[in-house]
């Protein structure tokens, strides 16, 4: 054996996930992102909306409520295994319907658009059905750039409120 064979990776045989309690797992996944996210046609249209954007009408509890039924996906994920990143691309996906959604009326649109909970639900398939379960590039890049953007938010946030306290300060003093 030269030293080039001696580290490879050993090669993995695809294993097809058959296994029904599996499969019942990703079933209710799939059936809580498909009443949150598209379980009614507005009548006219082709847009489909599911409960989310409708409880998200509801002040104060309605988006709340979405966002905990919407979180029982991520507890599936994690009982079935799927890798740390996606959990945390899944948790990502989430957080931002859920801070989006607490703006009136835009956060109902952006439920309607973004449908969080299908590319939750997509996303536990693709890794629990598929003969790999790496992360990909793709989900690597996506997680790092969110985590990049909510920094970027939170500390642009944090400095338009020193700043504004510090105006509110200036014109206090200056009576």
């Amino acid at each position: 054996m030269n030293d080039h064979t001696k580290y490879r990776r050993p090669i993995v045989e695809p294993v097809l996930d058959n296994d029904p309690k599996r499969e019942q797992i990703r079933a209710f996944a799939d059936f809580i992102a498909q009443l949150l996210d598209s379980a009614f046609c507005i009548p006219g249209t082709r847009i489909r909306i599911g409960l989310d954007p409708l409880l998200g009408l509801i002040p104060g509890v309605g988006d709340v409520i979405a966002n905990l039924i919407g979180s029982s996906i991520l507890f599936l994920a994690a009982q079935l295994q799927v890798p740390k990143i996606i959990l945390t691309r899944m948790a990502l996906n989430l957080g931002i319907n859920t801070v989006i959604g607490v703006i009136p009326g835009l956060g109902d649109l952006f439920s309607i658009w973004c449908r969080s909970n299908e590319k939750n639900a997509q996303l536990l398939r693709r890794y629990t059905t598929q003969s790999t379960t790496r992360a990909t590039l793709g989900d690597w890049v996506f997680v790092i750039c969110l985590i990049v953007a909510l920094f970027a938010v939170v500390g642009g946030t944090l400095t338009l409120a020193v700043l504004g306290i510090q105006k509110i300060w200036e014109l206090g003093t200056s009576l």
